[in-house]
């Protein structure tokens, strides 16, 4: 077999783990949804401005965070604005924009933060025994970088 293509078994566990992951996810971003009205991508921004730049971030940071592209983000922050959860404003002595949580901002991701932990529970913690989270662990770890480095 070519070391490049993937046998029945690797096949199975590889959509296995994908599947288990989009269902658990799914059900946190509905719940999150049903609860506060917030998108994935709205908690997305709010949390990264508060947890990676203690509120504000340049547009660009936000962006490579996120792992989104400028114009992505762009539109998705204009929508934002709209409903006054953030406010972008040019940086005064260089050139770019930065981004801030507002007021509603953060009271929106006040309410969304327990209804998240609540689900990460409910559909993915409280389904794990200690060995399993200390084998996902070590997986997590293993493959986050670069295979290539």
């Amino acid at each position: 077999m070519d070391t490049n293509e993937l046998n029945e078994q690797e096949m199975r566990i590889w959509n296995l783990w994908k599947g288990t992951f989009k269902r658990i996810f799914g059900r946190v971003v509905a719940d999150m949804s049903a609860h506060t009205g917030l998108s994935e991508g709205d908690f997305g921004v709010l949390d990264r401005l508060v947890q990676l730049g203690g509120g504000k971030l340049r547009q660009q940071e936000l962006a490579d965070s996120m792992e989104w592209d400028k114009s992505r983000l762009s539109h998705h922050l204009t929508r934002m604005e709209k409903r006054g959860l953030v406010q972008r404003k040019p940086l005064a002595t260089e050139r770019g924009i930065e981004v801030s949580i507002t007021a509603a901002g953060q009271s929106a991701l006040a309410e969304a933060l327990p209804v998240v932990s609540k689900a990460i529970r409910t559909y993915f913690l409280d389904q794990l025994t200690d060995a399993d989270i200390e084998s996902i662990t070590k997986l997590a770890e293993r493959t986050k970088g670069d295979p290539s480095v």
